[in-house]
């Protein structure tokens, strides 16, 4: 696949995997949120070889990151979505969002998936809707993965 950078100003995006600061990302993820909180380095570097990424910089310093988790032709799941608290409120995350929704190879899906508890009035501008039959909704769910592997 191939990579795809954009640029603003000193901001740049880019699917490149060789430029993301997989240390910058497990400080936040594992430290910082609460969906991967403790999250081992080693299964972040294998979700981030799995997935289509997109980094988010300023300069050439790692400012933002999401993944999205996909078939390429049926379905698609956004995950890890963040920028760091010093650059919120500069239109990086709706930036972020447009690039990720405009990539050529996620175009036609049938269903993208989001989980999250935070950003709803961005989500909802890219489609996102909150489950229409949560009733058809089902999970298997371990809330505590990666305590699991510390102890």
């Amino acid at each position: 696949m191939n990579v795809i950078e954009t640029h603003r100003g000193a901001y740049t995006i880019s699917t490149d995997k060789h430029k993301l600061d997989i240390a910058s990302i497990h400080q936040f993820l594992a430290n910082e949120t609460d969906w991967a909180q403790g999250i081992p380095i080693q299964t972040l570097q294998t979700s981030i070889e799995n997935s289509l990424n997109f980094g988010v910089y300023h300069n050439d310093k790692q400012i933002g990151f999401a993944r999205v988790i996909t078939d390429f032709s049926t379905i698609a799941y956004l995950g890890d979505v963040y920028v760091l608290d010093t650059y919120r409120g500069k239109g990086l995350s709706k930036w972020l969002l447009s690039e990720i929704m405009q990539h050529p190879n996620l175009q036609g899906l049938r269903r993208w998936i989001l989980l999250t508890n935070t950003a709803e009035w961005l989500y909802k501008k890219f489609g996102f809707t909150a489950v229409p039959n949560p009733e058809f909704y089902m999970e298997k769910h371990d809330p505590n993965v990666y305590r699991k592997e510390i102890l």
